[in-house]
Order: C-alpha cells, then structure tokens, then sequence
C-alpha cells in the first residue's frame, strides 16, 4: 500500500461527492490488512464542507499564489506583532495588511471558475473561502491546514490582538490644530500624543489576552471533541468484536441443535427397529 498520508492527502483533491466513498474504501482496506488504529483514523476524517471544498482544490492548483498567501500572512502577523510591542508603525502594518488581502483575493478570484464549474452558489461559497484564507494570518491552525490544503471547514479571521481593522484602515487624516506655539506647546502635544499611545497599547494587550483566552478555550473544545471521537471508534470496536462473538456463538447453537436433532433422530429409529 502506499504511504498513509500520501493516500489521505489525495482524498482532499478529490470531486467533494467522491470523498466520503473514497474515504470509506481506504479505511476498509486499512482494516483488512489489521491497521486497525489507521483505519479508524481515516474513517473519522470529516469531509469537507463545499467553501473548504474549494479553498483546497485553489490551493493545490496555484502552488505559487499558496506561498504567496503564507509569506503574507506572517508578515502580517510579525508587523502586527511589532506595533503592539512598540516596535513597529501603523504604515506598515497596513502596508503589510494590504499585500495580505491582494494575496487573499487572487487566490479568490481563482477559486471563482471551481465554484461555479462545480454549480455552487457562488457569492456565499466565495465569502467563506475569503474568510477561511484571511484566518490563516491569525490562526495557526488554519495555517497549517492552508499550507497542507487540508482544510475541513470554514474558518473566520480573528482580530490579531485588535489590531486586524487597524492595519488594513488607511492612514487617518490628519487634525487640524494650530502650529505649536515654541517648545512648551511642542512638549505640551507630545506627551498627549505619548499619552494616547499608551492607552492604545493597553487597550490592545487587554485585546490580545481577551484573544488568548478565546483560544484557550477553543484548544480545550477541541480536544474534548477529539477525546470524544476516539471514545466512539472504541466503543464501535468494542460492539464489533462484540457482535463478532455473538455471530460464532449462534453458529455453535445452530450446529448444536443441529446434532441434537440428528441424534433424536436416530434414537427414534432405534426404538422402531426394537
């Protein structure tokens, strides 16, 4: 047999009505060869919904744009990460947000022709595929799904840290106020300026740790998800092995009752012979 992960990597290039067959297959070839623990981790692949469908299908198909999309989102991420630690500006942020979603879109705009050769409904399928490519940027388990083509489900953005509309925000014009009267006024509006860069840095560390919490969370979940579906293949092993031996022991009874008529039988014919 192949290797495993080649095999299972194929399933997601797979039409989307051809997975769950194509799944199942494997899994029993799996079990026939006894890798047991192999197929029931196949059999629980989730097949993905028709937006993840189609961000893997233009993922594989535009290797090149795939790459794009990764190295943007860590540059994303790394400029966000420096305006929150106060190494970094907003005009790179944003710059940066920018190169993101052109990397986002062009893979959009290529997935486009797939929803619509495979009769889905485009506008909401294509809006789900933006959103799943955009979490990419923030989420690292949507990126490693990104970078594998693997993805099951849609997936949303999540604010990096508060700061995912602020970067992709253009520059905000800027005030009208009167020249600075001498170095008082100077100092005067550079400490206000000092001042509400502070509270911004604040407000997006409380953000961040909001965030954190939020993924902790999610971290637990899922894998209480996946206690819970190893829980069931034992379960469905068990009841398995246990109809198994259910199916031996009515054949031994058949077989008794069997004998047992035989031997009646003949004992009938004995006591006619006497």
């Amino acid at each position: 047999m192949a290797d495993l992960d080649d095999e299972v990597d194929a399933l997601y290039g797979l039409p989307l009505d051809a997975f769950v067959p194509e799944r199942d297959a494997l899994a029993k070839r799996l079990r026939a060869d006894k890798r047991r623990e192999d197929a029931d981790a196949v059999k629980a692949l989730r097949k993905p919904s028709v937006a993840a469908w189609a961000a893997n299908q233009v993922l594989r198909s535009q290797p090149g744009r795939r790459d794009a999309l990764l190295e943007a989102g860590d540059a994303l991420r790394a400029a966000q990460e420096d305006l929150l630690a106060g190494r970094g500006d907003a005009a790179a942020a944003r710059a940066a947000g920018e190169a993101e979603r052109r990397a986002v879109g062009d893979l959009v705009a290529a997935a486009r022709g797939l929803a619509r050769e495979g009769g889905f409904p485009t506008a909401t399928v294509l809006d789900r595929v933006r959103e799943t490519l955009h979490a990419a940027a923030t989420d690292d388990e949507a990126r490693a799904e990104v970078e594998a083509a693997r993805i099951t489900r849609e997936r949303r953005p999540a604010a990096f840290a508060g700061l995912e509309g602020f970067a992709a925000a253009p520059p905000p014009a800027p005030a009208k106020r009167t020249k600075p009267k001498g170095k008082a006024r100077t100092k005067k509006a550079k400490a206000a300026d000092d001042d509400a860069a502070e509270r911004e840095r604040e407000r997006l560390a409380a953000e961040r740790e909001r965030r954190k919490a939020a993924q902790a969370e999610l971290k637990e979940a899922r894998a209480a998800e996946r206690a819970a579906a190893r829980a069931r293949r034992e379960a469905e092993g068990e009841v398995h092995d246990a109809e198994r031996l259910l199916s031996a022991a009515r054949s031994r009874l058949e077989k008794a009752e069997k004998a047992e008529r035989d031997a009646a039988g003949r004992r009938e014919a004995a006591e006619q012979a006497v």
